[in-house]
């Protein structure tokens, strides 16, 4: 199985070296013209978001992807969409640490008394 992108990289050699039109080339190689148009933009804004997620969870240690993105759409205003920051928080390997629970320190049961006598509890 081919990947998207390297069917758009196959497309658009198909277009530029044999001057087939984008539309043939593009069921050719079974891909939307919407796909073979789309261009990404938006590298620089992955390493802005990267820094900000770096420099909040440096500052505040105990924030997980939640607050880190509330703080940013909410206090510092940017629409980045959550999905996308999700993505380059795990890409950054900042998830939190699942703490184990600590088991409660029982203390040493008295030892039973043995009866001296019949009758006696």
């Amino acid at each position: 199985m081919v990947r998207p992108s390297r069917r758009k990289e196959m497309a658009e050699k198909a277009v530029s070296t044999y001057g087939a039109s984008i539309r043939l080339a593009c069921s050719a190689f079974g891909i939307s013209e919407t796909c073979y148009r789309y261009q990404t933009i938006l590298s620089d804004e992955n390493a802005e978001i990267a820094d900000w997620l770096i420099r909040l969870t440096h500052n505040q240690k105990d924030w997980g992807f939640g607050l880190c993105r509330d703080y940013l759409r909410n206090v510092k205003g940017f629409g980045w969409n959550h999905k996308r920051i999700r993505r380059i928080y795990c890409e950054l390997e900042l998830n939190l640490r699942i703490k184990p629970r600590r088991r409660m320190q029982r203390e040493k049961p008295v030892p039973l008394t043995v009866p001296e006598a019949p009758n006696e509890i």
